[in-house]
């Protein structure tokens, strides 16, 4: 009986240049509507992979859709759950805890801003006081890579990045891949000693 393994995106550091154009494509992908452009956008670009840059090295950070993962496993209200091999937030039901945050092995879950058709949603209880009123504080929802699930050609990220340091990864078919690979070599070894 063989278990089906969740794929996710790899970020190859070695290409990655820090043009944070798979942020961009990210942001836009997830859009409710088209734009031509992001000088259209009506809401802040929030991406769900983050490009972080130390010393030498620059990727992006996304989610790697675990197996057994922490996030789902902490979420009080079960708002993050499996669907079709992809680790996914329902964001109607994430309360803002950062339960899942803290979990991430990686870090690649964010607190965002929540909109609805490019308007900001409000709590309904939960008010801040600005000047001399009592306005109502605006709802954040827990936001991650969902391999762009609702996107028929796959991930933006992938799709988008000018040095091809983004993949997509599929776990058996790589280990399939490897295993032919070192099947070929051992095999031409072998049959050069042979003869």
């Amino acid at each position: 009986m063989g278990i089906q393994l969740n794929s996710f995106v790899l970020a190859d550091p070695k290409k990655c240049i820090g043009c944070k154009v798979c942020e961009v494509a990210c942001a836009v992908a997830h859009r409710s509507e088209e734009l031509k452009t992001v000088g259209n956008m009506d809401v802040p670009i929030m991406p769900r992979l983050y490009l972080v840059r130390i010393a030498d090295v620059t990727m992006p950070i996304q989610c790697r859709h675990c197996e057994d993962a922490p996030c789902a496993n902490i979420c009080p209200v079960s708002a993050i759950t499996q669907i079709d091999n992809k680790i996914i937030i329902n964001e109607e039901k994430c309360i803002g805890c950062k339960s899942c945050m803290i979990a991430c092995p990686f870090g690649a879950i964010e607190l965002a801003a929540a909109y609805k058709e490019g308007r900001p949603i409000l709590q309904n209880l939960l008010t801040l006081n600005s000047e001399d009123e009592f306005i109502h504080k605006q709802s954040a929802v827990a936001s991650k890579c969902d391999l762009c699930i609702d996107r028929s050609n796959g991930p933006a990220c992938i799709e988008a990045c000018p040095r091809q340091a983004l993949s997509y990864e599929n776990v058996k078919m790589e280990k399939k891949r490897r295993n032919a690979e070192i099947v070929s070599k051992t095999g031409a070894t072998i049959k050069n000693f042979m003869v």
